[in-house]
C-alpha cells in the first residue's frame, strides 16, 4: 500500500504538472498521468489527483492550453499523414522521397500490393455479381408469379370443397326425410290391418 503523510514539496508539484502536461500533449489521460507521478512519489493516483484539481492545476492553466493545442496539432498532422489526399489543394506536393519515405513509415510496399490485387478483383467480379443478381432477380419474379397462382388454385379447392359440403349435406337431409316417410308407412299399413284366427289357433291377415 502506498500511505504518505508528508506534505506536497514545490518538486513534487512540479513533477505532477510536468507529466500531466506531456500525457495531454501526447494525447493520453490525466489517470494515467497521476498512476505515474504515483509510482515515481510513492503516492496513491488518488492523492495525485487531488492535488492536481485542488492546487497545482489553477497554476497551469496557460500550460494546459497550450498543451492541448499542441495535441490537436498532433492528431492534425497525423491525419494529413495518413490521408495525403485530404491535404489541401494549395498545400506544396511531396517529393517522391517524402513520399516514398512515407510509405516506408506507414506501410510495406507488400501490402500496397495486396490492396492494389483486391481492387483488381473486386472490378472484376463486378460484372459477375451484376448477372448474378439479375438471376436471382428474376427468379424471385418468377416464384412470386408462381406464389400467386398457387394461392389462386387453393381459393378455387376451397370454394369446390364448400360446394360439395353443401350438396352432401343437402343429400343426407333428403335421404332421412325418405327413411322417416318409410317408417311412417310402414307403421301406418300395421295399424289398419285385419286380423282372423283360423281353427288351429294361428292369426291370419284378413285382406282389405
Amino acid at each position: 500500500m502506498k500511505v504518505r503523510q508528508d506534505a506536497w514539496s514545490h518538486e513534487d508539484d512540479v513533477l505532477l504538472a510536468e507529466t500531466v502536461l506531456k500525457h495531454i500533449k501526447e494525447g493520453s489521460t490525466q489517470l494515467r498521468a497521476f498512476d505515474e507521478v504515483g509510482d515515481e512519489l510513492n503516492r496513491t493516483s488518488a492523492a495525485c489527483g487531488f492535488r492536481w484539481n485542488a492546487v497545482v492545476r489553477n497554476r497551469y492553466m496557460k500550460h494546459i492550453a497550450e498543451a492541448k493545442k499542441e495535441r490537436k496539432e498532433r492528431k492534425r498532422a497525423a491525419s494529413f499523414s495518413y490521408y495525403p489526399q485530404m491535404r489541401p489543394m494549395w498545400t506544396a506536393q511531396p517529393t517522391m522521397e517524402q513520399m516514398t519515405q512515407s510509405l516506408d513509415s506507414e506501410m510495406s510496399l507488400e501490402s500496397v500490393v495486396q490492396y492494389l490485387q483486391t481492387m483488381i478483383q473486386t472490378n472484376a467480379q463486378s460484372p459477375a455479381l451484376e448477372r448474378e443478381n439479375e438471376k436471382l432477380t428474376k427468379e424471385n419474379r418468377e416464384l412470386q408469379v408462381r406464389n400467386q397462382e398457387l394461392e389462386r388454385e387453393l381459393k378455387k379447392i376451397k370454394q369446390d370443397n364448400s360446394i360439395i359440403e353443401e350438396d352432401y349435406q343437402s343429400l343426407i337431409q333428403i335421404m332421412n326425410r325418405a327413411r322417416r316417410m318409410a317408417i311412417l308407412e310402414d307403421e301406418d299399413s300395421l295399424s289398419t290391418a285385419a286380423f282372423k284366427m283360423d281353427k288351429n289357433g294361428n292369426l291370419e291377415k284378413l285382406a282389405k
